[in-house]
Formats: C-alpha cells, structure tokens, sequence
C-alpha cells in the first residue's frame, strides 16, 4: 500500500493513490467500517479513542465525534466499569449523520459550529457534549463530569456556561442537568471524590470544603485536602490505591498523613470496599469522626 495512506484509509483513498480493486479484495484487509480498510490489528474494545481514529478517515467534513465519546476523548470521566461509551457521531441539519453499524448518530437542531480539532479528531464543544449526555447518564455520573470540565488548572467550562446550555438547549429527563447543576462544584479531583461528598451530604452530614489548604500556626504550608471540615478538624480523603505499587510514592503519602496528624487534623481514609454498595461504610466512618470531634445531627 501507498505510504501516504497509513494504517486505516478509504478504499476510495486507496483506488485514488492507484489500487486496484482488485489488490483490495486480495489482500486480507481488516475492514473495521465499512468503506474503511486497515493494515493494523484490531484495537483493544475498550480503546475509546483507537477505535474513533480507525472511523476517522470516513467522516465527512461536517461529522464529529459527540455525547459521551467527545467527553471520554477530553478526558472528561464517564460512567464506570462495565459501562463503556459508545461511539457517537453527529451532523447539524440539514447535513446527514452517518448510518453504519457499530456507530450511533445523530442529527442535531441547526446551530452555529462549536466543533474543536485540538486532540486531531473533530469534537463536540465540551458544554454540549456535555448536555448531549443527559439522556444517558445517571445522575451522579452527570455531576462527576461537571465537576471536571469546570475544575483544574484550566477548565473546559464555568457552571455558568454549563446552565446557559441547559437554559438554551433545554433540559432532559424530568430536570435531571439542572438537578446535576445544583450538586456540582467548582474544584474536584475525580469522580469517586464527587461520589463520596455526594454521599455525604445525602446522608445529611455538613458539606465538606474541596481542596482546602491545610497551613501550620506560622502559616506555612502543610497540605491540600481534597475534603476538609476546617470546624472540626477533620480530612475524609477518598484514596484509591491506584500507587499501591509504588513504594516511594506510598512512603510520600504516608508522610503527608504524619503531617496532616501533627496539626491536630482526624485523616479519615476511605477505601475502595468503604464506597461498595452505598457507600454506608464510607459515610459512617465519617460520621464516626465528627461526632467525636463535637458535631451533633
């Protein structure tokens, strides 16, 4: 095959760089959808992006990835294992989406472009992408997604702009973005952080701070805590063990848990078999470290 035409290419592409029909019967191409060939293997099922570039060489200008595929493409966290995105792709009316197996499209209302190709495959802006998903989702993978487009270093979005879709575009599911909205904060790490302070406010606990700078009597500084309760004194901290492998890193944890300790700080460790189920042992756990420290139901 022609250099130029790469790993995964049109057979249009190919009968247009000067093969035959008849090489392309031949040889024994993957064809991963139809009207594309592939000299490569098959990606991993659950490869998302691997996956979006093998359909890339078929989409028309006007087609883009969106819904929860331009999230999970962003980076953006989408609902956990076993759920797995599904390849969404869309066109603005009155241009067609595609119709091929193994791909859901969509035709949506006529709007101005807001189409992005930043990560090399045309994405959905992140706030409609965003709202695209309320159909699919549960309500706290709706919150989780939230927090991380308007949280970090540089966000994808604001809240505002996240209602202002909402306003626009209308809302889903008996109110379900708007009620995601409200549950949303500006400065969370990761979904299960989400999880567990959603938890916690649901079982009527106080709502913890996000991402509070823990300083000593000097005003040096100690910590960040991802969840804080500065009142009492205590730092639940969802920990996931995604390092338990990794002894240096372990060792610094483990130093700033000392750390957090000799400031007077409860550290309450929430575990991965904690947040099983509902999430019971997480909250009662927490609940336990208020109580001791004078908080009162």
């Amino acid at each position: 095959m022609p250099a130029r035409l790469g790993d995964v290419f049109s057979v249009a592409a190919a009968i247009e760089a000067g093969v035959s029909p008849d090489a392309l019967r031949r040889v024994a191409f993957r064809s991963p959808y139809p009207g594309l060939r592939s000299q490569a293997p098959a990606p991993p099922v659950d490869d998302l992006r691997a996956r979006c570039a093998e359909l890339a060489p078929r989409l028309r200008d006007w087609q883009f990835f969106s819904h929860e595929t331009a999230l999970a493409l962003l980076e953006i966290p989408t609902p956990s294992l076993p759920y797995r995105p599904r390849v969404h792709v869309s066109a603005h009316r009155p241009s067609r989406e595609p119709r091929i197996a193994g791909v859901v499209g969509h035709r949506l209302q006529t709007r101005a472009t807001a189409v992005s190709t930043s990560s090399g495959l045309p994405l959905e802006h992140p706030v409609r992408a965003w709202r695209q998903a309320g159909p699919l989702w549960a309500l706290d993978d709706l919150v989780a997604a939230a927090d991380a487009l308007v949280s970090g270093e540089h966000p994808n979005a604001s809240l505002d702009d996240l209602r202002e879709e909402v306003a626009a575009m209308g809302d889903v599911r008996g109110g379900i973005l708007t009620e995601s909205l409200r549950l949303a904060r500006v400065g969370s790490r990761s979904p299960r952080e989400t999880k567990l302070r959603l938890l916690l406010v649901r079982a009527h606990l106080p709502e913890p701070e996000i991402n509070w700078t823990l300083r000593d009597s000097s005003g040096g500084f100690v910590a960040e805590l991802d969840l804080a309760y500065p009142r009492w004194r205590i730092c639940p901290e969802y920990d996931g063990r995604v390092h338990a492998q990794d002894a240096k890193q372990f060792e610094k944890d483990a130093d700033r848990w000392d750390r957090i300790r000799a400031e007077g700080w409860d550290h309450v460790r929430v575990l991965n078999h904690h947040m099983r189920g509902n999430g019971r042992a997480a909250v009662a756990k927490i609940a336990e470290a208020l109580i001791r420290a004078g908080w009162r139901p």
